[in-house]
């Protein structure tokens, strides 16, 4: 990690700015008309002397979700931190304060997934009682409690519901917990000077949905769909 200096005038500043900046970049990633930007040879000595990332970007470490490719965006422009299934601990919580207090990026996106496998091992446990070996069980026992509360009352009933909207809630978990873990964080928030957002990216088309948002970023969720009784 590099010491940070004075960012430049033209970095999104606001939280809305720096949501619209990765919006447009998804768009771009989207529609297979990337521009690549921030990845010539000049932008890579520039950054030699700091680094003033806009967003910190905590994602699932899926092969298939690159931050920095879904958002077209290049060098120094993404502060990403990734974990399987985008689980937190004090490490990753203390590399995102990192990123918004000691870098001055104005957004978090906690960015999830569809199809994602450490949701469906949490499933699998919750149904059938069966758990990973190794230490990728303290990987499911993190994504557990964000899915469990839709297993309802009477015991495990998450076979009759979308995976998709087990995903989305384990997004919108991650964002509460995001919140309530970290002091530093709230404060920002309080003070608008960051926002988190949660966003569950498609695999098939690409497009990065805004689930949770905490804070102003100039949009507002998708409606969460209704849990089957």
């Amino acid at each position: 990690m590099t010491t940070p200096t004075a960012a430049p005038a033209s970095r999104p500043s606001t939280p809305a700015e720096a949501w619209r900046a990765l919006r447009e970049g998804n768009r771009r990633f989207i529609a297979g008309a990337m521009e690549h930007p921030s990845q010539d040879v000049a932008r890579r000595a520039e950054l030699a002397e700091g680094q003033h990332p806009y967003a910190v970007i905590f994602g699932c470490s899926d092969s298939r979700l690159a931050a920095e490719i879904i958002f077209d965006q290049g060098l120094g422009d993404v502060f990403v931190v990734r974990t399987a299934g985008h689980v937190l601990d004090t490490t990753v919580i203390g590399s995102i304060e990192y990123g918004t207090e000691v870098l001055g990026a104005p957004l978090v996106v906690v960015l999830g997934h569809d199809r994602c496998g450490a949701v469906a091992a949490a499933t699998t446990a919750l149904n059938e009682g069966s758990l990973p070996r190794g230490f990728v069980r303290a990987v499911v026992d993190r994504v557990v409690p964000s899915i469990v509360q839709l297993a309802g009352p009477e015991g495990p009933g998450l076979a009759h519901i979308d995976p998709g909207l087990l995903g989305r809630e384990h997004v919108r978990n991650t964002v509460t917990m995001l919140q309530g873990y970290s002091v530093l964080l709230a404060e920002a928030i309080a003070e608008g000077r960051c926002a988190v957002v949660g966003v569950e990216y498609t695999l098939a088309d690409g497009e990065a949905e805004v689930v949770a948002v905490v804070g102003d970023i100039g949009e507002q969720p998708t409606a969460a769909p209704a849990v089957p009784a």
